[in-house]
């Protein structure tokens, strides 16, 4: 995807450049390519990882002998990570095995040898690890505690907005940004709503496409996410614990719900205006490069007197990050923008701590003292900000149209 980058001028004023406009072949070539590095990733976790255990192992060995004799398991216990490493690998290829004909409308073709393992960058073996981890957040036992700090909140409001015995929660819909492995957008649509959740990255991607359309039996799965953490461990059994995934079978949604994910950049998937009676936004608006696009977008698309709920810190993505543009906001500016478009504050809680992805275990662990909003369109102003000719009290519910040029599947 092109970016949008600044620039500087000699007086020391920042411009914006336009958004980088590539040819339609220009584009499918980038995407392409950022698919297959994703792919690449994927494939060459064993040796990345494994070095970081040799590497381990070459410091130990350069100590001097009455040093190690002091630790007689250590070795051990790399040999062991070695083993939880391999079981990783065999994980994460069953995952990528058929990532190639994942989505509905694209075809990303085949590798002239698609045994041969490309080497990755750190960035994107950090991803990889980094959505390991997710699994223990969304689809684990052990991530429960912090899906209830984060996804219940989120869950009662819409229960509360749209109650099943005012509303066909059928007809309500709700879209879900940054859907990461999908369990928060899963939820809603187990509870009746029409949900739709959206993600850009294709570590993500290839990930709840597995879980959603390819796991079916509770717990027959394993992951050890803990083995890349060399520090802060307190036993070095912490580091090789294993969690087992799904905790809940993904095929076992209701006959009649209606639940979809789309792939795609946000703020070029989702233009069509008045389209959602919810939008759900969980540690999501600080991926913006600008984050007023985002409330921009969310106001956009929300039918009159739809909701937007929102649950999450501002840690941006793109701050310090070189030639990325990255407009850091506090929540008072962001909050003064919402306003400033229209929305109507009927929540607001400015201190829910939480944590994401946390390693329970860790001698240290990060908490996120989050804001929580529940926002409304109100009901007589349209899009574009202008008065309309009659009030409503509550927001008619209907699903959202399957958009064209979408990478979608179900």
């Amino acid at each position: 995807m092109a970016e949008t980058t600044g620039g500087e001028t000699q007086d020391g004023n920042y411009f914006y450049k336009e958004r980088i406009k590539h040819s339609p072949e220009v584009e499918a070539r980038l995407e392409r390519q950022h698919f297959w590095r994703v792919i690449d990733a994927f494939r060459f976790y064993r040796i990345h990882v494994q070095e970081q255990v040799k590497r381990a192992e070459r410091q130990f060995r350069s100590l001097p002998q009455h040093h190690q004799s002091l630790l007689p398991c250590f070795l051990s216990n790399l040999e062991h990570i070695s083993h939880c490493v391999d079981h990783n690998q065999e994980v994460l290829q069953v995952i990528v095995q058929n990532c190639i004909h994942m989505f509905e409308n694209i075809e990303y073709g085949e590798r002239e040898d698609p045994r041969k393992v490309h080497p990755s960058s750190t960035f994107d073996m950090d991803k990889l690890k980094s959505t390991i981890k997710q699994f223990v957040r969304d689809w684990s036992e052990a991530g429960q505690a912090e899906r209830d700090s984060c996804y219940q909140p989120i869950i009662q409001e819409i229960q509360r907005l749209f109650p099943a015995d005012k509303y066909d929660v059928s007809k309500v819909s709700v879209l879900v940004p940054g859907a990461g492995l999908g369990r928060l957008a899963w939820e809603i649509a187990r509870l009746g709503y029409v949900c739709q959740g959206n993600e850009w990255s294709f570590f993500m991607l290839f990930s709840s496409n597995f879980i959603l359309n390819r796991c079916d039996k509770v717990n027959s799965l394993t992951l050890y996410p803990w083995i890349h953490q060399f520090s802060n461990n307190k036993k070095s059994s912490d580091q090789r614990r294993s969690i087992s995934f799904p905790d809940i079978n993904p095929q076992s949604l209701p006959p009649n719900s209606d639940f979809s994910m789309v792939a795609g950049d946000f703020l070029e998937v989702y233009s069509d205006s008045e389209s959602w009676d919810c939008v759900a936004t969980c540690f999501f608006i600080d991926t913006a490069h600008n984050v007023i696009e985002y409330v921009e977008t969310i106001w956009k698309i929300l039918k009159p007197g739809g909701v937007w709920i929102n649950l999450g810190p501002l840690l941006y993505h793109f701050e310090n990050m070189a030639n990325e543009l990255s407009v850091e906001l506090s929540y008072e500016d962001i909050r003064a923008t919402m306003v400033k478009f229209g929305f109507d504050i009927e929540v607001e809680k400015e201190s829910v701590k939480t944590t994401y992805t946390e390693n329970d275990r860790s001698m240290l662990r990060y908490v996120y003292d989050c804001v929580f909003f529940v926002a409304r369109k109100p009901a007589h102003v349209n899009t574009n900000g202008q008065q309309g000719d009659h009030q409503q009290s509550s927001p008619p519910a209907a699903k959202s149209p399957r958009r064209d040029g979408t990478n979608s599947w179900t």
